[in-house]
């Protein structure tokens, strides 16, 4: 294969890369930025797609945000494939403050009253409690993420939709000047000396 690595990463630098990048966060999320601006469909299509995906990330089905954006995204007509690189809004760095954030909207949405929660010990026991507890006893703690995600997805997805539209619509529109001011360059009207 033309563009395979020379020496193939072992099973421990995979998981790495998966968790942290091998350059830097920035460098990542410009990488993800340039791979939503130059997808081609409409900026409304891109924009609702990758709502989509900021949205699903607010829930707490971890395992499942790649499968409920691209449900979103089919319902909403957005771009499948903006759809899945809007999931990256959720990521090792903010899951504990998305779910600490929908516990909280959703006990206060259940109960009249947001509890006290910090961060990390809601990632904690969601974490920890996925894989040692029955599903019985991990209800208390995802009925109000479930609940509270929704606001919170509305939210978020709104936020990007209108970020992502904004930045699609400059994008594609100074490319076509750029391939217009090119083209004219290129094949002038008859009567134009070439330059």
């Amino acid at each position: 294969m033309l563009f395979r690595r020379r020496n193939k990463p072992t099973r421990v630098e995979r998981m790495r890369v998966a968790v942290w990048p091998r350059h830097s966060w920035s460098r990542s999320t410009r990488y993800f930025g340039k791979r939503v601006l130059r997808l081609t469909a409409t900026p409304h299509a891109i924009a609702i797609g990758f709502a989509a995906g900021a949205s699903a990330s607010c829930t707490p089905l971890v395992g499942f945000h790649f499968l409920t954006a691209l449900a979103l995204a089919y319902i909403v007509r957005g771009n499948l494939i903006a759809s899945a690189l809007g999931t990256s809004v959720g990521n090792p760095l903010t899951f504990p403050f998305i779910w600490a954030l929908t516990f909280k909207i959703g006990q206060w949405i259940l109960h009249g009253r947001a509890p006290d929660a910090d961060p990390h010990q809601v990632h904690q026991q969601f974490q920890h409690g996925l894989f040692e507890k029955s599903f019985e006893s991990l209800w208390p703690m995802i009925k109000p993420m479930l609940i509270g995600g929704i606001p919170l997805g509305l939210v978020v997805g709104l936020v990007s939709y209108l970020v992502v539209y904004k930045s699609v619509d400059i994008y594609q529109r100074r490319r076509r000047q750029t391939l217009a001011a090119k083209g004219e360059r290129l094949f002038p009207a008859p009567g134009q000396p070439l330059e």
